[in-house]
């Protein structure tokens, strides 16, 4: 009996001996899984400034996809237009080629009214990975249409062609105007004069052909110019 008491006490003075050396492991132990863990944050998505971007000044092929015609158009009038190369930014991004823009007729001016069509087109967005973006761009050239006024556009504006014919005929129209009017003066009065001569004029026009409107078909080309970079989204 003494024999298993002693034993008895020996566990216990073993186990009360460990338990100091225990406790500091567990309280460890125990602080290292309450401290929360450090997350680091993700980093935010790069601005404007920082995303490739096609630099203003480039300037790059597209094709219409919707007739425009200055007998029939109106100004907000919306149409389209395909890219017909690539868009590259200076670090290795693209626009592809048969990307969609979208635009509209900011101002027109019949052939019929004023005498020589003009057209002023605007750009508004171009469709990227990222949805659709704005887009600031200018006509510069319409290459192959004979139609349409060769050099540099200002502003945008697409007129009528003028030649040396076109100003022979502008003076023969003056001419057989104010020859009507004289014609109709002696006849009917000043009122009646004016509007022989408008009548007159008209006419002429009309036959010669410098009234026509300006036509650009599905297909035309046009070389646009940015105006202001064109920003993309990364992958």
């Amino acid at each position: 009996m003494r024999f298993k008491t002693a034993c008895w006490l020996l566990v216990l003075f073993c186990a009360a001996a460990s338990l100091p050396a225990l406790l500091p492991a567990q309280q460890s132990q125990q602080s290292d899984n309450s401290a929360p863990s450090s997350t680091q944050s993700s980093p935010e998505p790069p601005s404007d400034w920082q995303s490739p971007q096609v630099p203003a000044g480039t300037r790059f092929l597209v094709g219409l996809l919707d007739d425009i015609n200055t007998k029939t158009a109106k100004p907000h009038q919306q149409f389209t237009v395909k890219t017909l190369e690539s868009l590259d930014t200076p670090d290795g991004h693209a626009i592809p080629a048969g990307t969609v823009i979208r635009g509209h007729v900011s101002r027109v001016e019949p052939g019929s009214s004023t005498g020589r069509a003009r057209i002023w087109l605007s750009f508004d967005e171009i469709e990227t990975r990222a949805g659709w973006k704005p887009l600031v761009a200018d006509v510069t050239e319409v290459p192959g249409e004979h139609s349409v006024k060769s050099g540099e556009i200002k502003e945008g504006e697409i007129q009528a062609r003028t030649s040396a014919s076109d100003r022979d005929l502008q003076a023969a129209a003056a001419g057989a105007a104010l020859g009507a009017a004289a014609g109709a003066a002696a006849k009917n009065g000043k009122a009646a004069a004016i509007g022989a001569a408008t009548s007159a004029l008209t006419a002429f026009l009309v036959s010669s052909g410098l009234g026509q409107e300006l036509d650009l078909a599905v297909g035309t080309k046009l070389e646009l110019e940015l105006q202001r970079p064109l920003y993309l989204a990364r992958r």
